[in-house]
């Protein structure tokens, strides 16, 4: 049986996450996974911060690899859109995880039909991440799912017919993690001009967070009911909805969400 390779562009958190769990689940041997620079110097700062993991730069010997993972900045595809178009070859499946660059551009500016586009977040760092997808239609169903199981090295992932969509997981799922962040630091902070230091406040607000998540996933009521069941009328946290309601922290909510799926469109355009 053939093992797969696979060459990563762009080494970055996320890439490393994809290459680390490709290693974890035994999805490809560590010879056969090949990180790639951009130039010799970023190749030899690859070699030092990774060692062992085989680094090299765009040369024609990528076309020999199945898989080719483009994790650069989407800003950066310009850059290297050329020098990958000059080597891959026309089996070869280019999975791409930046955000609001459209298949169509990549197929239109890489010279390639084999494209399927991905929408991670940073939980993949630890195995835990959400990645939405969609392919071209060129792709074969094969192909489709040997990517699906690679995506799913980093947590769940689902695919989509409707790529369009994938600006909207953008704005959801793979900006989603910062806006935890910011409630929970909003949180801590309060907590700390009650009296409570820095690491009280935090071991509080991340706890009630961590167990408020797991009793969301695994319980059968809904979010109206869970709040509901905490919320006694004339108490503490019916008085805390209320000054939230009277700030729209839900139509705020929204609204940044649908301004992180403008900017997400506006990448394709840069």
């Amino acid at each position: 049986m053939k093992t797969l390779r696979i060459a990563i562009l762009g080494c970055g958190n996320m890439g490393m996450a994809f290459a680390k769990a490709f290693l974890h689940y035994n999805l490809v041997a560590r010879a056969d996974l090949l990180l790639l620079g951009r130039h010799q110097e970023h190749c030899q700062r690859l070699a030092a911060s990774h060692p062992g993991l085989p680094s090299a730069e765009l040369t024609p010997a990528v076309g020999a690899y199945d898989v080719v993972l483009v994790a650069v900045k989407p800003q950066d595809f310009g850059k290297i859109a050329e020098g990958l178009r000059a080597v891959l070859q026309p089996k070869q499946v280019v999975v791409s995880i930046m955000a609001g660059i459209p298949i169509a551009r990549l197929q239109r500016e890489l010279a390639h039909q084999q494209v399927l586009r991905a929408m991670p977040n940073t939980p993949a760092l630890l195995g835990m991440g959400i990645t939405g997808f969609s392919a071209a239609p060129e792709v074969e169903r094969s192909r489709l799912h040997q990517v699906e199981n690679l995506l799913n090295a980093t947590g769940r992932s689902i695919f989509l017919e409707d790529e369009s969509l994938l600006d909207a997981v953008t704005a959801v799922s793979g900006s989603g993690p910062a806006y935890f962040y910011y409630i929970v630091q909003a949180m801590m902070r309060a907590g700390q001009e009650l009296g409570f230091s820095e690491s009280v406040a935090g071991l509080l607000v991340k706890q009630t967070m961590l167990g408020a998540y797991h009793l969301l996933n695994t319980s059968d009521k809904t979010p109206d009911e869970l709040i509901a069941a905490v919320a006694s009328k004339g108490g503490t946290t019916e008085a805390a909805l209320r000054e939230f309601q009277a700030g729209d922290l839900a139509q705020t909510l929204a609204a940044g969400i649908k301004a992180a799926q403008h900017r997400a469109t506006q990448l394709a355009k840069e």
